[in-house]
């Protein structure tokens, strides 16, 4: 072998400390003087311009790439630790949670598995989560990314165990009947893309009609059923919602749970936005039933205010679970001592390579307590009924939707103004919150009725927030509505 060998690792371990306490410095800064910035604001041209340049060929010194990292990045977030960032259901993060990312990268496991710290941490994420929805200990579990992969990973043991035929071996073209999926029409996104990924087709999920109270109708699920069973398909699994994303609204899941028994079904809940509900003491009883469920989707980074990114998917049977993922090849052969001496945790998900999600959790677990997460659960419903109180009592303001949990429908109406003019004012008031930094909220529409949604999953949000939040809706749609250039003609 010739010439010099290199490395990664500094030349002066003690530049590097210097600058690494500089960093840290500056990022508590930023964290405690988060309200002092704005929410959000647009990149200048010369920001898109540094972030668009080629890939560096030579090296640069680490404070100069800090300095650009400080100048061109921190200074523009997406906003969702803001106190007035209630656009996205997301959670709004923690200090101590940025340090276990920090420290999980420092200690650089791959969470696959293996006999080591960090898997153990790993598994024991898993059964606190299992603890915190009342699941069994012979349940098991996984973290993923988020959401929208812990639905998937329940949906694909659904599959495989609902299904007449050995899937993982012979596909879903030997299913002897077409398997059917259902939910409420008020379902996420993502499990659309889920069956579609599962090759069962975009047809295999039917959506059922919603109640006023967007909740799905138990009615007309149990008709769905008969009439899909009469027809040759195979009636699989109810996708029920814990905490829709329009709304906030928690189906009947002891109801849903009862008839996925008569019918022989998968009972899953997508809990991603309330499924935690169950560790609030004042609000617990909103999702009575969820540990009744064959599996669960819920996500750390929203009510447990993770950084981003850590989901959970629990499984009630651990053994249909494994059987859906695990293969080992020899490479990945256990032996009886040494690292490779424990069960692999990829056997129960789809990635081999496994970050260490779990130690942001669990820090930040061992340092609050779980009762704190479920009063801040308790305060973010609370919060929501307070905004929906002051909405209601501020003429030129509706409440379009009753407030379940803590997602909060309502909009600027000053009488005697068309659909089409109302959305274009409330999307304009929307749009100018978000560009003069102020508040982040979102819209959708519900029940044919466009709105905007404040949907309050931050630990940081106060009471005075919700009132600038009403004062300044009100405040932006006198003045759209006083310049009249958004009405038609």
């Amino acid at each position: 072998m010739s010439g010099l060998e290199e490395t990664l690792d500094p030349q002066d371990w003690e530049a590097l400390r210097a600058l690494s306490h500089r960093i840290i410095d500056e990022a508590i800064e930023y964290t405690r003087d988060v309200r002092d910035r704005p929410l959000w604001q647009a990149m200048p041209k010369e920001v898109r311009e540094v972030l668009n340049s080629p890939l560096p060929q030579d090296p640069k010194p680490l404070d100069e790439v800090y300095d650009l990292l400080s100048k061109n990045v921190m200074a523009y977030p997406m906003g969702n630790t803001h106190p007035r960032f209630w656009m996205w259901y997301m959670g709004s993060s923690n200090f101590t949670g940025a340090l276990g990312d920090f420290l999980a990268a420092v200690q650089g496991s791959n969470l696959g598995g293996g006999n080591h710290a960090a898997s153990l941490v790993d598994q024991q994420v898993v059964d606190w989560c299992k603890q915190m929805l009342g699941f069994p200990e012979t349940a098991s579990g996984t973290l993923v990314s988020g959401g929208s992969m812990a639905n998937i990973i329940g949906l694909t043991v659904a599959r495989n165990q609902m299904a007449d035929a050995d899937v993982r071996t012979e596909g879903v073209g030997a299913l002897d009947r077409p398997l059917r999926f259902y939910g409420s029409d008020q379902l996420h996104s993502c499990h659309q893309i889920a069956v579609e990924s599962l090759g069962l087709g975009s047809k295999s999920l039917r959506k059922i009609r919603s109640h006023p109270d967007c909740t799905i109708d138990i009615e007309s699920l149990k008709f769905a059923i008969t009439e899909d069973r009469a027809a040759g398909f195979n009636p699989a699994c109810v996708i029920a919602t814990a905490g829709t994303v329009n709304t906030g609204a928690i189906d009947d899941l002891q109801a849903i749970k009862a008839l996925c028994q008569r019918e022989n079904m998968w009972f899953h809940v997508d809990g991603c936005i309330g499924a935690l509900i169950a560790i609030a003491p004042g609000n617990k009883s909103r999702v009575s039933g969820i540990e009744l469920a064959d599996s669960i989707a819920l996500d750390p980074h929203k009510w447990l205010h993770a950084p981003f990114e850590v989901g959970c998917a629990l499984i009630r049977d651990r053994d249909a679970h494994y059987g859906a993922f695990t293969l080992t090849p020899e490479f990945l052969e256990m032996t009886e001592r040494g690292i490779a001496s424990a069960h692999w945790l990829h056997d129960f998900g789809l990635q081999t390579s496994r970050g260490f999600r779990a130690l942001k959790v669990w820090m930040a677990l061992q340092e609050h307590g779980v009762q704190k997460f479920g009063r801040l659960i308790d305060q973010n419903i609370a919060q929501a009924h307070y905004l929906s109180e002051l909405i209601c009592k501020t003429a030129g303001l509706e409440l379009t939707m009753e407030t379940s949990i803590n997602i909060v429908c309502y909009r600027f109406d000053p009488g005697q103004t068309s659909e089409e003019d109302l959305k274009r004012i409330n999307t304009e008031i929307m749009l100018q919150m978000q560009e003069t930094g102020v508040a982040a909220i979102s819209d959708t529409t519900v029940h044919g009725r466009h709105c905007l949604r404040a949907a309050i999953n931050n630990h940081r949000t106060v009471a005075t927030d919700l009132a600038f939040l009403v004062s300044e809706t009100l405040r932006l749609g006198n003045a759209i509505v006083n310049a009249s250039s958004l009405f038609s003609h």
